[in-house]
């Protein structure tokens, strides 16, 4: 109870531009979420082959991975409001054409531009929470921000696969065309949450002069661009090999079920609504755990703990023991996620916050990118058991890497919270 009692305190001391935004962002990551599960089951019941999802995957992850630096300098330089607006009403408009596009071309094109566009609102967003928070508040924001944005897809994920099985079983509607208006719920759901976002006021992210030397202190005295850019290598080394990894699994979790186990869509949005669930509360335990460790040893310490789970969901033959092993393994690789923006945060100079982000984001978006003709091209080529397995088996090795680096990088270091 005093837990709770903590995070609810810390939730309402939030100002009321913190506040739209999460209102906002919590709608659109519904609508969102639907597509994440629903969209990769309407390109194979359109009746195209796997490796469609792959370049649908590649290229909304490509996109993105290219606009983030731009769409980060044009956020430093027009405001974080009006990139936000403009990012999300664009990005609406891509969504409502996916729902009702029929050909690889036009979906294949309108994938790139959602990757576009929502460049614009993913890189803003954090920065705009930071400009609208104190220091003391940031890690409890963050954290319930995650939290919030995990329980969204969730709500999305679920909401998917239920009204596509209603409408499919209760008013008689083919498959496609029950998943198509799926689609549509999620961009009117989308929609919806742009108005939040119009409300909110720009706040100069102007620091005093008092505060600024103060941060400076803090977060070390060597600001120079070698070092940090030395810094920034580190980070997006280890999340270029998270990226590579996850790209394999992450963006084909429902069409692993749906092919291996021949789930219901509503058992697969049910199965995914639970993973980010149990991730929404891990991530809410992770700082605790980081006191009593340090946020580095932390991180670790979730990664290698998903890898058996990983390796469970590859081999295993039962449908109920993939899904444990996905549970599991969800939440505790995604738990770290906050602690290693913490990390970033903290051992980056002030003025090289921005770009780190960034960076970090481009390269885990390019990881996926790449990897998405791969993951398919394997369970074309190795069939619904040996290509998944291949595939997770692969991550695996890649989650272990980026561990070990991870530690021989960061791990040593004595940061100010450990």
């Amino acid at each position: 109870m005093k837990w709770a009692g903590e995070w609810k305190r810390q939730f309402t001391s939030f100002n009321r531009n913190v506040k739209l935004f999460m209102l906002g962002n919590v709608l659109i990551q519904v609508g969102m979420g639907v597509f994440m599960v629903m969209y990769n089951l309407y390109i194979r019941e359109l009746g195209m082959p796997e490796t469609v999802n792959g370049k649908v995957i590649s290229m909304t992850a490509l996109a993105l991975a290219i606009m983030l630096v731009p769409a980060g300098f044009l956020s430093d330089r027009l405001g974080r409001k009006w990139l936000i607006v403009g990012g999300a009403v664009l990005t609406a408009g891509t969504l409502f054409y996916r729902g009702i596009a029929v050909t690889e071309t036009p979906i294949i094109v309108a994938a790139l531009l959602t990757g576009l566009f929502m460049a614009f609102v993913q890189v803003s967003g954090i920065p705009f929470l930071a400009e609208n928070s104190s220091p003391s508040e940031r890690v409890h924001l963050f954290s319930i921000n995650f939290a919030f944005v995990t329980v969204a897809n969730v709500i999305g994920s679920l909401a998917g696969g239920i009204i596509a099985d209603v409408l499919e079983t209760v008013f008689f509607l083919s498959t496609v065309e029950a998943i198509r208006w799926s689609l549509i719920v999620g961009a009117v759901i989308f929609t919806i949450g742009l108005l939040p976002f119009f409300k909110l006021q720009e706040k100069s992210s102007e620091v005093p002069a008092t505060k600024r030397e103060a941060v400076r202190v803090e977060a070390g005295s060597d600001d120079s661009l070698k070092r940090n850019l030395i810094v920034i290598f580190h980070f997006s080394f280890a999340s270029l090999l998270i990226g590579f990894g996850s790209g394999l699994v992450v963006p084909y979790l429902n069409l692993y079920f749906a092919n291996r186990f021949d789930a219901s869509n509503s058992y697969i949005g049910l199965v995914l609504s639970l993973g980010s669930a149990m991730t929404a509360v891990a991530v809410l335990i992770g700082p605790a755990l980081s006191r009593r460790v340090g946020k580095v040893k932390a991180l670790i310490l979730f990664q290698m703990l998903s890898i058996p789970f990983l390796i469970l969901t590859a081999y295993t033959t039962s449908l109920w023991l993939a899904s444990l092993g996905f549970l599991l393994r969800q939440a505790l690789m995604n738990a770290g996620n906050p602690l290693q923006s913490a990390v970033a945060m903290e051992v980056v100079s002030d003025k090289y916050k921005g770009l780190a982000n960034s960076m970090n984001q481009m390269v885990f978006n390019l990881g996926w990118a790449t990897m998405g003709p791969i993951a398919t091209g394997l369970v074309v080529a190795q069939g619904a058991y040996w290509g998944y397995a291949y595939a997770f088996s692969i991550t695996a090795g890649l989650y272990v890497m980026s561990s070990i680096y991870y530690y021989f990088i960061f791990g040593r270091r004595k940061l100010a919270s450990d």
